[in-house]
């Protein structure tokens, strides 16, 4: 299950709001005990989740998968789903803990860029939510068809699919002249789950 949140970038946040339920994609940072999400303090769709049960799902795509009938189509995947209370943080010190499993966990570059500010901290909403109600489901491999149809004559198999980060491009009102940090140079060719995990940063 951690390796799948490891390996993820969204995750998508469901909410019950006064006007109806809403899925919000965050990004979120983990340790061994919760996970961190966070957002505008301004964001009243993301603060109607402290203190109430919500909904936390992380899933990659693998392959699409064709199967000789259309009925048995299907998808390879990796999956999580955390259920619980979020609870609002904040305790400055446990804010920018929080802050810095999120930013460490997407790229590392906690340690190379400005720290936030107090104003930054005061616009900033953090919640936490525990990882004991939380369940993984992931599928692999083939089609599954009819035993009457593997000698038919459609086609089966599995189409992958790969996600990779590309070179980074400078910004264009960078006026410095280093290149990137090393964490986010290392991610060029590289798919999410070769990122080393950054728990305990």
């Amino acid at each position: 299950m951690l390796a799948i949140l490891d390996a993820g970038l969204i995750a998508h946040v469901g909410v019950t709001t006064p006007d109806g339920p809403l899925v919000l994609p965050m990004a979120y940072g983990r340790d061994e005990e919760r996970l961190y999400l966070h957002g505008a303090a301004a964001n009243h769709l993301l603060g109607t989740g402290a203190g109430e049960e919500i909904c936390v799902t992380v899933t990659h795509l693998d392959g699409l998968v064709m199967a000789r009938t259309p009925f048995h189509n299907s998808m390879n995947y990796r999956s999580v789903v955390v259920r619980g209370e979020a609870t609002r943080i904040d305790d400055e010190r446990r804010k920018r803990y929080a802050l810095r499993l999120i930013t460490d966990h997407i790229v590392a570059n906690w340690d190379t860029s400005r720290p936030p500010s107090q104003i930054d901290l005061r616009r900033t909403l953090v919640l936490e939510l525990p990882l004991a109600e939380a369940s993984a489901k992931v599928r692999t491999g083939d089609p599954i068809d009819e035993p009457e149809d593997i000698a038919g004559p459609w086609w089966a198999g599995v189409v992958p699919i790969s996600t990779r980060f590309e070179v980074p491009e400078v910004s264009a009102d960078y006026t410095g002249d280093a290149g990137p940090p090393v964490s986010v140079a290392h991610l060029a060719g590289r798919s999410p789950d070769d990122r080393a995990p950054q728990v305990g940063r």
